[in-house]
């Protein structure tokens, strides 16, 4: 509610802008980047935020995984976003031996129609908030155990 466009972002005082995002984590950094991108769209995109993959990953503090959540959430564009929970369910589910976030969305891209990137790569990330934690994997609760390689491979341990 405090923060309603772009300027508002670029325009806010750095350490009130970091008590903000402090509960996301890295504060510091992330306060920087959005005031950083922010002020870019305000120069560059007159306060807009672009529709490609090209021009939103120009942006600072702008990778390909926000950019494909950006497209797919906001402009209908699929795309795969890899973060840390896709990385991890997708290489335990075996769908994947790569660990670089580039080749990890190659790898989805050839499993999931078109149509349905977003939502998958969407999925996938609650799949590995909800159930499939890093330190401690909740399998009973699991209805992809049939397909894990990770559930095999504990499955067979001694």
């Amino acid at each position: 509610r405090k923060y309603r466009s772009a300027e508002d972002y670029a325009r806010a005082d750095t350490a009130e802008l970091e008590r903000d995002v402090r509960p996301t984590g890295f504060y510091r950094s992330k306060a920087a980047k959005l005031k950083a991108c922010c002020g870019q769209l305000m120069r560059e995109h007159g306060g807009g935020v672009p529709g490609t993959m090209e021009e939103l990953t120009k942006l600072a503090g702008v990778g390909r995984k926000t950019a494909n959540i950006v497209l797919g959430c906001a402009f209908g564009v699929p795309g795969i976003a890899v973060d840390t929970h896709v990385s991890r369910v997708s290489r335990r589910l075996g769908i994947t031996s790569n660990s670089a976030p580039d080749k990890i969305e190659a790898d989805l891209m050839k499993l999931a129609p078109v149509e349905r990137w977003t939502k998958f790569s969407l999925q996938l990330v609650e799949h590995g908030r909800e159930v499939c934690g890093a330190r401690k994997p909740e399998c009973g609760r699991c209805g992809l155990t049939a397909s894990c390689d990770y559930y095999e491979k504990l499955s067979a341990a001694p």
